[in-house]
């Protein structure tokens, strides 16, 4: 036997094959290529530890009143302060501990509304997806109607029905997003239902409730995600607008809406009072819409490079 014949006659160990990557790596893979995004989260991830935290990092409490101290300049201005960073509103707040802890109830808004109307929207989504027909029409209508109406026009109707407060300003939030959400769950639930596996599940004899909740539902959840993102910000923008309007949280709650309500008539001759509370909300609502586009480039299949 030759010396070529032996080796290979030699039982050779088979080459390692590379592990596929996790679903959580491959998301982030394609959500870190996005700058803008990873910027959105990091400010996020900041607000809410400011939020939590709030209570700790606050120099002093949001409705604290200093009167040797009123309508006083940031600490780099003339005649600022290092006590006060962001300087005082008219009444001698600190305007950097009423902004911290109006993070709080800003993200707090956004949670229940998102919450609010994604479950319900989901549910009324699925129906209509489910029972076509008479019942589709009729719930497609109604969003239909709602869309038709300016969103904070609309808002503020029905907060006007139900009354100035702030919970009264989330449902009136919720119900405007609503219609957001039935119809992408609705259009989400007709692509899924003719697959295959839905009709293997049809066939093994799965019932409604199931084919609905366990079967269809969990694939349908990356638009969702996507649009609760967003909604996070249009939550706080239309609190922030009910709130500067009057309409949603009442003085002196630290939510930012409210502070620049009652900072406008001192818009010439104290610029830090409605300029911290409007950076507040165009900050923090950007870094969402920013992190909604990154889930939408990593969670969408066609999107994807």
């Amino acid at each position: 036997m030759t010396v070529e014949s032996q080796i290979d006659a030699t039982p050779r160990e088979p080459l390692p094959t590379a592990r596929p990557p996790s679903a959580f790596g491959e998301f982030w893979h394609y959500f870190a290529q996005n700058k803008g995004a990873v910027a959105g989260l990091v400010v996020i991830l900041i607000v809410t530890f400011a939020a939590v935290f709030a209570d700790l990092i606050a120099p002093y409490s949001p409705n604290e009143q200093f009167r040797d101290a009123i309508l006083q300049p940031p600490f780099w201005a003339e005649g600022g302060s290092f006590q006060y960073l962001m300087g005082t509103d008219d009444v001698g707040r600190d305007i950097l501990s009423r902004i911290i802890h109006g993070a709080r109830l800003s993200l707090l808004i956004g949670a229940i509304v998102v919450t609010l109307s994604l479950a319900v929207g989901v549910v009324l989504g699925l129906i209509a997806g489910f029972a076509r027909g008479v019942t589709d029409v009729l719930i497609m209508r109604l969003c239909d109607i709602m869309l038709a109406l300016p969103s904070l026009l609309l808002a503020i109707v029905i907060v006007a029905v139900l009354g100035p407060s702030l919970t009264n300003a989330m449902i009136a939030i919720s119900l405007v997003v609503l219609p957001h959400y039935t119809r992408l769950t609705r259009a989400a639930v007709i692509t899924e239902l003719s697959k295959d596996y839905v009709v293997a599940s049809k066939v093994s004899g799965a019932g409604v409730l199931r084919l609905m909740f366990i079967t269809v539902l969990p694939n349908c959840t990356a638009p969702l995600i996507v649009q609760a993102t967003l909604g996070f910000s249009t939550a706080i923008l239309d609190a922030a607008a009910l709130g500067f309007l009057g309409l949603g949280a009442q003085p002196p709650t630290p939510e930012w809406g409210t502070m620049l309500a009652s900072a406008r008539e001192f818009v010439s001759r104290a610029w830090w009072v409605v300029t911290f509370p409007g950076l507040a909300i165009l900050i923090t609502v950007l870094a969402f819409n920013l992190l909604g586009d990154g889930l939408r480039d990593a969670l969408d299949p066609k999107l994807k490079r």
